[in-house]
């Protein structure tokens, strides 16, 4: 159980979620801190079909694999050389498929293509926020046709993590994070209200506050095998197409550094959803290509899973970066945005 509370120092506004501290009071850590009270703090869960997946023990280390040195990138030439080489194709979201809420130009046309060649399409993103059936939602409104199944997002790999090493149904799980991590959770019954804490999920927050990172911190130190899980260490986001905005590595951070302790990370670049997804859809991973614009994610996850990689240019990563000397981790090829498949096959003819 959770030994330490913190006195009424803490008020925490349901509107904003914003902290508010008396300046007049100090955390008093001889009493007990009641299990989260506040709604906004947490939201809402349901039950899932259960999967079949192999357990085993992640080590957080995992997540970030140390790369050998590689050959410069190629830059694509032959679209449909690569594309006869893979069966399936898995796409990075934000940066490659839509920036913020605007569709990427071409993308209704070079995933027809893609489907018109037989090919399987996987769309996996370390955004949080939402749910599988809420990103769904978030296709459909952008005009393209991709189901539930095809859509894994880090809020889904920690909810599945959790299932695949048997989380205790005695004990619940502290979100800090948004809607989509507490619908997957519910989805696999998982609870996450009140009782002891047996892990604490750390992803993409727009209502971080200092409360979260306290009750966070001591869910973590004080409650003996707790689990630390990081849906993603995303140093940033796009939340709309014109800026990039401070990811969900700046709330696992904070976490981090107040407890000093590693997360699990499941999200990219970790090989948790690479293998789950190569389980679920019986993929050799040497058939797959990973398709993202982020080097320290999407590229290492596709490179840590043995997979090909492509990086698009139409995200976090220029050119200038992928180039820099400085730079090890070097994807197959690299091209400006994945309706070059379009382009390039038209002036190939």
């Amino acid at each position: 159980m959770l030994t330490t509370k913190l006195s009424a120092a803490v008020a925490v506004s349901s509107s904003s979620s914003t902290l508010f501290l008396n300046p007049h009071n100090r955390f008093n850590f001889s009493k007990r801190i009641p299990s989260v009270a506040n709604p906004s703090l947490c939201n809402s869960l349901r039950p899932i079909v259960e999967w079949s997946f192999s357990k085993r023990k992640m080590d957080a280390s995992a997540s970030l694999r140390a790369v050998s040195p590689r050959a410069s990138a190629e830059q694509l030439k032959d679209p449909d050389q690569l594309i006869d080489s893979v069966e399936t194709f898995i796409f990075d979201c934000d940066g490659v498929i839509w920036k913020g809420d605007k569709l990427i130009d071409g993308v209704p046309e070079t995933l027809d293509l893609l489907r018109s060649k037989g090919k399987r399409l996987v769309f996996v993103t370390n955004n949080s926020t939402k749910s599988r059936k809420q990103y769904g939602k978030k296709f459909e409104t952008l005009g393209l046709s991709v189901s539930e199944e095809e859509i894994f997002a880090s809020s889904f790999a920690a909810a599945a993590y959790l299932k695949s090493i048997d989380f205790p149904k005695d004990k619940k799980v502290y979100v800090v994070g948004e809607d989509g991590i507490l619908k997957e959770l519910e989805l696999a019954g998982i609870q996450y209200l009140g009782g002891p804490v047996g892990a604490v999920v750390v992803g993409f927050d727009r209502y971080f506050n200092y409360y979260k990172i306290q009750y966070a911190t001591l869910c973590i130190r004080e409650n003996p095998g707790c689990l630390f899980i990081a849906t993603n260490r995303d140093a940033v986001t796009h939340l709309t197409d014109a800026q990039e905005w401070a990811g969900g590595g700046s709330m696992v951070g904070a976490v981090r550094g107040s407890t000093q302790r590693e997360p699990l990370v499941v999200g990219k670049p970790s090989t948790f959803m690479m293998d789950y997804l190569a389980n679920k859809f019986g993929i050799s991973k040497s058939q797959i290509c990973m398709v993202g614009d982020r080097l320290d994610t999407d590229i290492l996850f596709g490179q840590n899973g043995g997979c090909k990689t492509l990086l698009v240019l139409s995200g976090v990563t220029s050119l200038s970066m992928l180039q820099n000397p400085d730079n090890t981790i070097q994807p197959d090829f690299y091209t400006n945005k994945i309706s070059d498949f379009l382009s390039l096959k038209t002036a190939a003819v």
